[in-house]
């Protein structure tokens, strides 16, 4: 009994720092893009705008932040507002709209991306790279946790393959056009994360 109450504590502290630690992460980046106009979610949205492949949709940048398609519009309206973000119609199907980043908005992206890159490598240094690996393989379990939840029924491995591929372009993309000044030596650069897959 006294080792199931053991487990039962690790995982509710397990619980916890997860959300603790994800409050602390939002605050440092709002903090960190707020020096260049932007939140921690517009920033995510102008990264998602500028890296994914074109055309980008709401629907595309709401899945790559995990927004409801609601809430992406809401969001985008008020980017819309703050000159960061435009709307396009789709020529063919008019009730398609694309999303494309403004000058004002491309700007203060291309600011703060050297910002967040500073604060990533500052955090992550205490770790040493076999724990980043492990660090890696343990939050790809989570998400597969976490979509199997969401998405009963569905082929979650195609779902996690879909995401991973976008992740991994968008990296690649912003390792290839914005980082290469600031990059440190090659260890991480051209690493993605396999999904981990459950039987």
């Amino acid at each position: 009994m006294t080792v199931n109450v053991k487990s039962e504590n690790l995982v509710l502290r397990l619980w916890f720092l997860m959300h603790r630690d994800y409050r602390l992460l939002v605050n440092c980046e709002d903090k960190i893009y707020g020096k260049t106009g932007l939140t921690m979610e517009q920033f995510s949205v102008l990264a998602a705008i500028k890296y994914m492949r074109d055309p980008v949709r709401v629907t595309d940048v709401g899945r790559w932040i995990g927004r409801s398609t609601n809430t992406m519009s809401m969001m985008i309206d008020r980017m819309v507002k703050a000159g960061l973000v435009r709307r396009t119609r789709d020529r063919i199907d008019r009730r398609t709209v694309h999303l494309a980043a403004t000058s004002k908005g491309e700007n203060a992206l291309k600011l703060a991306i050297p910002l967040a890159w500073e604060f990533i490598q500052r955090i992550m240094l205490p770790l040493p790279e076999a724990d980043r690996h492990t660090f890696v393989r343990l939050l790809e379990t989570l998400r597969y946790e976490t979509l199997s939840y969401l998405h009963p029924g569905k082929d979650i491995d195609a779902m996690a393959k879909h995401d991973d591929e976008n992740h991994a372009n968008m990296e690649k993309r912003l390792f290839q056009h914005v980082l290469p000044s600031t990059r440190q030596p090659k260890r991480q650069a051209g690493k993605t994360s396999k999904t981990v897959r459950r039987g």
